[in-house]
């Protein structure tokens, strides 16, 4: 059974169709990418995923549970996780804040036991702090952790993104745009980094991504939709050699570029 199966997916805005009829499955284990010209609909799968928009028809499964009409911090506590295109920090908080507050969906302790800082609401406390300091070792910012997050370089706030949804403890991590922004030696640490996410924390990716050099390299099958409609599906070969691909997104010269 596949960790996220999405069956007929459809989102309509009106007349406009943002998602047509999309089918597809991410494996427990993978590295996915969905990749496609701007305003194809990508974001738009990611936002119905996380329960941001409400799918017109269809189905989306997550560990055998249909999460169609389930709200975002639902679908956060079941184990999926989400960074955005554009970086979502809290910029007057530190970056050890910013990675604790994605700690929220795991907390037990009540508001009495935080005013009243009961035994069990500090121990608590402490191992969101520990899990915390684990996720920005884990990113390679341990050292930054007292920075407030609004002075750090862009890469690093990045990185601040990403162990903020490690920290959520997911199955399952949805990455829109990672490589938007960084610089080339930035982008291969991203690289090593994903794969340590699937490697050593044992979770699945799932990743919209425009440089193809990146999605190349990194993914183990492509899922490409041009208006919503997916066109392909397959390996980084299948896809590049794809004339309906290259028709569509790629090109002569990005297809060559990604060699």
């Amino acid at each position: 059974m596949a960790l996220l199966d999405i069956k007929d997916l459809t989102l309509r805005f009106g007349g406009l169709c943002a998602v047509n009829q999309l089918s597809l499955e991410i494996e427990e284990g993978s590295i996915r990418s969905l990749i496609g010209p701007n305003g194809a609909g990508k974001t738009c799968v990611f936002n119905c995923l996380t329960g941001f928009y409400k799918p017109s028809s269809g189905d989306m499964v997550f560990m055998g549970t249909s999460i169609m009409k389930k709200k975002p911090h639902l679908i956060t506590h079941m184990g999926m996780a989400r960074t955005f295109q554009n970086l979502r920090l809290f910029k007057q908080m530190t970056v050890m804040e910013n990675v604790m507050s994605g700690m929220h969906c795991r907390t037990n302790a009540a508001f009495a036991g935080a005013v009243l800082r009961t035994q069990s609401q500090k121990a608590e406390e402490k191992l969101i702090r520990e899990i915390a300091e684990e996720c920005l070792d884990f990113v390679g910012i341990l050292d930054k952790k007292n920075y407030m997050a609004k002075n750090l370089p862009y890469g690093d706030q990045r990185r601040v993104e990403w162990a903020r949804a490690l920290a959520t403890q997911p199955k399952l991590l949805l990455l829109d745009e990672p490589a938007a922004g960084l610089n080339k030696e930035e982008k291969a640490r991203l690289i090593n980094l994903m794969r340590r996410i699937r490697d050593e924390r044992k979770v699945t990716i799932f990743l919209i991504e425009h440089d193809m050099g990146l999605v190349m390299k990194v993914s183990e099958k492509i899922f490409v939709i041009d208006y919503g409609v997916k066109i392909a599906e397959g390996t980084s070969k299948e896809v590049r050699d794809n004339p309906r691909v290259v028709e569509a997104y790629l090109g002569k010269e990005e297809t060559e570029d990604a060699v």
